[in-house]
Parts: C-alpha cells; structure tokens; sequence
C-alpha cells in the first residue's frame, strides 16, 4: 500500500483530500439530484496516513531565515508528500525535511502560478535532484500522467486513480444523432471534478459543439479551483488548460467508443 502525507496550507488540497477518502459530503454538485454516483466506490483513507496543515503564508514574516522551525515536529513513515500553497520557503525547505525523514518523493501541484513560480519551481527541481527525491510539478494537477522513470508518483497515479483524466463512454446509434448513454471514469482529476463531467455526458448528443459545451459548462459548474490570471508560461489561464485536458479526454474516450465529433 502506498503510503501518503499531505502538507499543506489553504483549501484546494484539502479539496483533494476529500476527493480521496470520498467523503459523502464533499460533491454537491448536483444538489437535489444527486444519485451518489461516486459513493461508496472507492476510498483511500487508509493510505493517507497525515494531513498536516500549516500556516498560511499570509500568517508569516515575507521572508523566514529558519524555515525548519515552522516546520511538523514529526511525521510518520511515508512514501511519498503532496504539498499545496506553502509559503516560499517553507517550500524550499520541505525536499531536505522531507529526505531526513526517510519521504522517497514529491508532488507539487501548481494551480496558481503565483504560489509557485517558475523560479522557484526550477530550484525546486534542483534540491529534489540533490536529495535524490522523486518529483512532479504538475501544472495543473490534472495534468499528471505516469512516467517511466517516476515509478513512485505512477504508482500514486494508477493506485489512487487520480491524475489526467481517464474515461470510457458508450454510445447509442440514433437516427438522427449518437448519444451517450453512459460513462465510466477510470481516473478523475484530483479534484474529482471528472465524475461530475461524465455525469452531465450522459443523454448528451454526440456532436462536436454540444460536445464541449457540456464539457465546458461542467467543468466551469463543479468548478475548476485552478486560477483564471494569465500564466506567463503557458501563456494563457491554468483553468483554460483543465478545460482543454478533460475536453481531449472525453474526445479521446468517444473516439475508443467508435464515435467521432
């Protein structure tokens, strides 16, 4: 069993946390009409053995001369860490707590590019390299796919399902138009919006522009936690790349169904 630690500061990652151990009150998305699709499917309680907040950097000095200090006193004997929305140089910090206290990798996941910036990502690239820790920095987080040489953070992604959506769609031949009559997730986006979107798939008429737009418009609904600011690397708003990413997936999944758009 894989084993987890998550530290963090802010809401998204306690989001992902309880896409995880899919706590029953999480997705209300649907409000009144929610049938519990994902209930009862899945849970990794059991993997997650801490969740360790700590303050928001909005709490501390700009600039923290002994980073260690703020630091968990302890933590348990884990796999790999995910960390979200720390303060500069608690993250800086974090690859060397992390190797002293036996952690084989790293997952840092970028949904607002202010918090991790691509100088800080770089350095943290190098220390992570240093340490000989194990890393992704996927940006967004459902941009996470598995890799080769990143045997740990495959194992995370194929063993929790999480990560770069992943799908399957049936399709039912009309007269007039195909539509889907059901779906399947294989792997959600962290967040677990992708439950939601393959629920509003269903009864949805198999053509390219009704196709997005009910993509787009649950995507949008559930919603997407990463920024709409323009990231100076990809040039354009993290959320717009969430969007493009599960619009490729239900496209690629409709394709497998011998469906085209």
């Amino acid at each position: 069993m894989l084993k987890l630690v998550f530290i963090y500061s802010g809401e998204f990652m306690e989001r992902v946390i309880r896409n995880l151990v899919n706590d029953p009150s999480f997705c209300k998305a649907c409000g009144l009409y929610c049938d519990s699709c994902k209930y009862g499917v899945y849970t990794y309680a059991r993997n997650i053995l801490a969740a360790l907040q700590l303050p928001n950097p909005s709490e501390l000095p700009g600039f923290i001369d002994e980073p260690q200090e703020y630091m968990p006193k302890k933590i348990p004997e884990v796999d790999l860490c995910i960390a979200s929305g720390l303060h500069k140089d608690l993250l800086l910090e974090l690859p060397y707590y992390l190797k002293e206290n036996g952690v084989k990798g790293l997952i840092v996941p970028i949904e607002d590019f202010t918090e991790v910036p691509t100088g800080l990502k770089n350095q943290l690239e190098r220390e992570c390299q240093e340490t000989g820790l194990e890393y992704a920095f996927p940006k967004p987080f459902c941009s996470l796919e598995p890799q080769n040489n990143k045997p740990l953070i495959s194992r995370f992604i194929n063993e929790l399902g999480i990560g770069r959506p992943l799908l399957e769609v049936s399709v039912t031949k009309g007269n007039k138009h195909d539509v889907v009559p059901s779906t399947v997730v294989i792997r959600s986006a962290p967040c677990g919006s992708t439950w939601y979107v393959a629920k509003k798939l269903i009864g949805v008429k198999i053509e390219k522009e009704t196709i997005y737009d009910a993509v787009a418009k649950a995507h949008h609904s559930y919603p997407c936690t990463a920024t709409m600011s323009v990231d100076p690397e990809l040039k354009e708003p993290i959320l717009h790349v969430g969007g493009y990413i599960i619009r490729e997936e239900v496209e690629k999944a409709l394709k497998k169904a011998d469906a085209s758009i």
